[in-house]
């Protein structure tokens, strides 16, 4: 089965999606750069074609206010785009960290390239974590990433990762992302990010409240099916990351998917890693961590490094951003 993960590097555990090459910690950014696949540059060029009628046969004419990118290491395309089209280059999403790895006590975890370059991520440990009831640790991350074929702004955001199971959550207050998306008709600047995002700890902290209380808030066997049976309901597939460039189609006539939702139900009732700890069983928290742990483990995909690309950045995020959404409101 082909894989769209280019290149990738991680260090510590073998991370949730079992991919890259394992790097010893506290490596420069020009290790993990070779490392990771991102040693190369994205290269700008007009768009051409050859004229194949008409009177004018064989002439070389031009796309205008349209320009191909490609890579510069093997001149493989990547997509076509308009003439204000801002790249960010591989060595940006690396050096984002620079100061955060070597000043901040920031940690990369892992970095690499989805489909041929197309999409480019890199995820760092802040340092901050923290315990819920039974000892359950969640740790915090940051995030950054970008593609070049239309399908992702460059986008950072706090991550959390549960270390029992490793399941990943986007950080999220108030039904509100805390990610800062910068579209690529805007020149990227690193330091506004790091500044609008505000990597501190007041952000992650507030989370970590969430979760505590979701994870006080008990629920029975009854309340559990009809939350996931909402969470799967027809409509609720349609991915806001992905709308802009997925074909409209009859929604409200879906079944809801009867697989996914008693696979659900079942991590939840004592199936998924860490259910059985006291801040999960039975509570709201417990049925997030049954949605994060079925769509990054578990969630039909074509191949591994697929549903990596679904549960950070499409169809898999848009789900677990919508079960939180949900528990949340469980104890509002």
């Amino acid at each position: 089965m082909a894989h769209f993960v280019e290149n990738m590097a991680y260090v510590g555990k073998v991370p949730w999606h079992g991919l890259g090459n394992q790097l010893s910690e506290n490596q420069p950014i020009e290790i993990w750069r070779k490392q990771a696949g991102l040693d190369w540059a994205i290269k700008e060029s007009p768009v051409r074609y050859i004229n194949e009628g008409c009177d004018r046969i064989g002439e070389l004419l031009s796309f205008d206010k349209h320009k191909v990118l490609y890579r510069s290491d093997n001149l493989a395309p990547l997509s076509v785009v308009s003439d204000r089209y801002n790249v960010v280059q591989p060595e940006q999403i690396l050096e984002f960290y620079r100061d955060l790895t070597e000043i901040s006590g920031f940690q990369l975890e892992t970095a690499g390239v989805l489909k041929g370059g197309r999409k480019i991520w890199a995820l760092a440990r802040t340092g901050q974590h923290g315990v819920i009831a039974g000892n359950d640790r969640t740790n915090a991350y940051v995030l950054l990433a970008t593609a070049c074929d239309g399908t992702l702004a460059t986008t950072a955001q706090f991550t959390a990762v549960r270390v029992v199971c490793n399941n990943t959550l986007a950080v999220a207050l108030d039904g509100r992302s805390e990610a800062i998306k910068v579209s690529h008709r805007s020149v990227f600047d690193s330091d506004a990010i790091k500044k609008r995002l505000g990597i501190n700890i007041s952000a992650w902290d507030d989370f970590m409240y969430r979760l505590k209380a979701l994870s006080a808030r008990r629920v029975n066997t009854s309340e559990a099916e009809q939350f996931v049976k909402n969470l799967f309901a027809p409509d609720t597939h349609v991915s806001t990351r992905e709308s802009s460039r997925t074909s409209p189609g009859p929604t409200s006539s879906r079944e809801p998917n009867a697989r996914a939702i008693k696979r659900v139900l079942s991590l939840f009732e004592g199936k998924g890693r860490g259910s059985t700890l006291s801040s999960s069983q039975n509570t709201a928290y417990g049925l997030i961590n049954a949605v994060t742990e079925f769509v990054d483990h578990e969630k039909r995909a074509r191949s591994t490094d697929n549903r990596l690309d679904s549960a950070w950045f499409g169809l898999g995020a848009d789900l677990k951003d919508k079960a939180l959404d949900h528990a949340v409101k469980l104890i509002a």
